[in-house]
């Protein structure tokens, strides 16, 4: 898969998490639920899904641009042509987020922001599933500077028919871009129980979701938690 420019994607001088909130309440993973704040209003025209999203406590978990990285595969050997059909799939799931966000696809994991592994999700509660995407809030340093990022560990299995696996990918890549919700109508990528045939582009409502979201306030460092972090930082770093 051919790379975008990296200039937008510094990589991580260090990283560390994010201390708790002091109400206790802990930064949404996985599916996004189970975050302190609340859930903003339906769109009155139900044009989209917003009301379904959640933020977490220090904001919503988007960025105005952003950097990912996949895991590459076998160029030669028997597992090369199921690592090129994996690849293919994502790349393709890839390409329609970037129609829309400001995207860079790097070499180097220490630049990303979103990791896809190729890789089957463990099992949760018993059950099984053929990919996750599971979220952290991180204080990063790039270029000198502290921001807080939501780093995204996706993983898409590679068992599956290539048009199942860029269906996944797409719905996978829509919770790291923010979108930590499901949507009820299986027509839409982010639908949570999907429908017979998979949905392998975004629909109108998968669109004005992102639309709405990408204008909502990202997340902010606070002046005290950067001092904490930088009281705590070990001398030379």
């Amino acid at each position: 898969m051919a790379r975008s420019d990296q200039r937008d994607c510094p990589p991580a001088e260090r990283r560390q998490p994010l201390p708790p909130p002091s109400d206790g309440h802990q930064a949404g993973t996985g599916s996004g639920t189970g975050s302190a704040a609340q859930a903003p209003a339906p769109d009155p025209a139900g044009l989209d899904y917003r009301h379904r999203l959640r933020p977490t406590p220090y904001g919503w978990a988007r960025r105005d641009h952003w950097c990912l990285w996949i895991e590459p595969g076998a160029s030669d050997g028997p597992a090369a042509r199921w690592d090129q059909a994996w690849t293919g799939a994502v790349a393709a799931a890839v390409a329609n987020w970037q129609a829309l966000l400001p995207l860079t696809v790097v070499s180097d994991p220490e630049r990303a922001q979103v990791l896809v592994w190729r890789r089957r999700p463990p099992l949760r509660g018993g059950r099984a599933s053929h990919g996750r995407a599971e979220l952290a809030l991180l204080v990063v340093e790039r270029r000198g500077e502290l921001a807080l990022e939501p780093h995204v560990s996706v993983s898409i299995s590679p068992g599956q028919r290539p048009e199942a696996m860029e269906a996944t990918a797409l719905h996978e890549l829509g919770h790291a871009f923010g979108l930590w919700g499901h949507s009820d109508d299986p027509a839409d990528a982010m639908a949570a129980v999907p429908g017979a045939i998979p949905v392998r582009r975004l629909s109108a409502r998968d669109r004005a979701t992102l639309q709405w979201l990408q204008a909502q306030p990202a997340l902010v460092l606070s002046p005290a938690a950067a001092a904490g972090i930088e009281s705590a930082a070990p001398a030379g770093n």
